[in-house]
């Protein structure tokens, strides 16, 4: 476990001082889980936090609990304004390394595929899967190698290489990504025809309406 996060107590809980939190350029939060008395109430600075959203945010952090310690702790909730999309508040969740967890990792695409080479379009399905391992086997990431598909072609969850010690949780036949043949252009007739069958078919059914009421 590489990636430290610091923390600092709070005792506001009214809007007025979470609002004085944030306009400092921090994040409110909490800490809980097994090993902690109670629950901690946080700040953590809102650039750091941005920085471990942005690299992994799935990984495991180190941080010093105001009055309880260092502790290993995963992000647990994340709340953001729906406008600003700034993040308002955080939930951390206190683990223990010895015991499995269940958490997220994301796909990375990597090579291109000879469908795309042939005007395909590859189509990331899932962005990220469901996995099962120790907090110390935690991937940044899992490689998803494309080199090998063809126009038509998909990968499901059972084609990842998964790193050693992490096993998938989701049905291992669940589409992950795709190479898709490219959609035919309609011409200017095509298109008329398709506007006149529209208008033809709206026709009919006001015709339809009409007999309905008499």
């Amino acid at each position: 476990m590489s990636t430290t996060l610091r923390v600092q107590a709070r005792k506001a809980t009214s809007k007025g001082d979470l609002r004085r939190i944030r306009s400092e350029g921090k994040v409110p939060g909490v800490v809980y889980g097994k090993g902690l008395a109670a629950p901690s109430n946080i700040s953590v600075d809102a650039k750091d936090l941005d920085a471990m959203l942005r690299s992994n945010p799935h990984a495991v952090v180190e941080i010093d609990v105001p009055g309880a310690g260092k502790h290993p702790v995963m992000m647990a909730e994340l709340q953001r304004d729906s406008l600003s999309r700034q993040v308002m508040h955080i939930d951390f969740h206190r683990i223990n390394m010895n015991e499995k967890i269940t958490t997220a990792a994301r796909l990375d695409v990597t090579g291109v595929s000879p469908g795309e080479k042939e005007g395909g379009m590859l189509q990331l399905v899932q962005h990220e899967i469901e996995i099962e391992c120790y907090p110390k086997d935690i991937p940044d990431s899992i490689a998803v190698d494309v080199s090998s598909l063809g126009m038509g072609d998909h990968l499901s969850i059972s084609d990842l290489k998964l790193p050693a010690g992490v096993e998938a949780k989701q049905d291992p036949t669940t589409v992950i990504l795709a190479v898709l043949a490219p959609q035919k252009e309609r011409t200017e007739e095509e298109v008329e025809a398709l506007n006149d069958e529209a208008e033809e078919d709206r026709k009919h059914s006001e015709a339809a309406q009409a007999v309905d009421k008499i």
